[in-house]
């Protein structure tokens, strides 16, 4: 059950999330489950080029109380919409790693400037293997962090419209994982995946990254 006592505050379901981050992952085989469609078949898009460009976000897991009961949640932001491949997605707070960080400082650095959070309130957990994104070259290193109260979220206006607070239980959830035809400006129409998460449609580099904490997850929680 992804439910726990309130005094129970889930911190054993975190301990098993913590050892499961600390053993074998599922590294692309994960991660493929929500993969886009290649645009082109004949180029591996996981060949990593040497000048990508390195990034670190943050899949951050947090309680909220209800009734007595506390269940995990984790945080995703909706971006603005600007002029780019990533206007407007839903993604996890993120971004460029700066000169002479380490990937978990950025992460760290970058959760506390775009939704306010502090790292001094944060257990980092473990983690997920890094993903490659052709069309921004960006390598991602995610790490998954837990505060053990519910955060008060400061937003950065500029870097997120929204912040979407989604139930752990919804991510174990089959049939919000869907798939539809869409149409891109420079690759045709394209197979995407995605999870539905209260009306916003998570894909790309998030949803595969989701796709790899899930194939953890089902693997010690179903």
């Amino acid at each position: 059950m992804l439910v726990t006592n309130k005094e129970d505050v889930p911190r054993k379901m975190v301990d098993d999330i913590h050892k499961l981050l600390n053993g074998p992952l599922p590294g692309l085989s994960g991660q493929l489950k929500m993969a886009p469609e290649p645009a082109n078949e004949t180029v591996n898009r996981w060949d990593v080029p040497d000048n990508c460009r390195n990034a670190s976000v943050l899949l951050l897991l947090y309680p909220i109380s209800k009734d007595e009961q506390a269940e995990l949640h984790f945080a995703l932001t909706r971006r603005p919409e600007y002029p780019g491949v990533h206007g407007g997605q839903i993604s996890f707070p993120g971004g460029r790693r700066e000169k002479g960080e380490t990937p978990e400082e950025t992460a760290l650095r970058e959760t506390y400037e775009e939704i306010g959070v502090s790292p001094d309130t944060l257990e980092i957990m473990g983690q997920l293997s890094s993903l490659y994104i052709p069309p921004s070259n960006f390598c991602i290193s995610p790490f998954v962090a837990f505060c053990p109260i519910q955060p008060t979220f400061e937003l950065d206006v500029i870097e997120v419209a929204e912040l979407i607070e989604t139930p752990l239980s919804l991510l174990l959830d089959p049939t919000i994982r869907k798939s539809e035809i869409w149409h891109f400006e420079n690759y045709g129409e394209r197979k995407i995946p995605f999870f539905e998460i209260f009306g916003h449609k998570v894909w790309g580099a998030t949803a595969m990254i989701l796709s790899e904490f899930l194939a953890l997850l089902e693997n010690k929680f179903e």
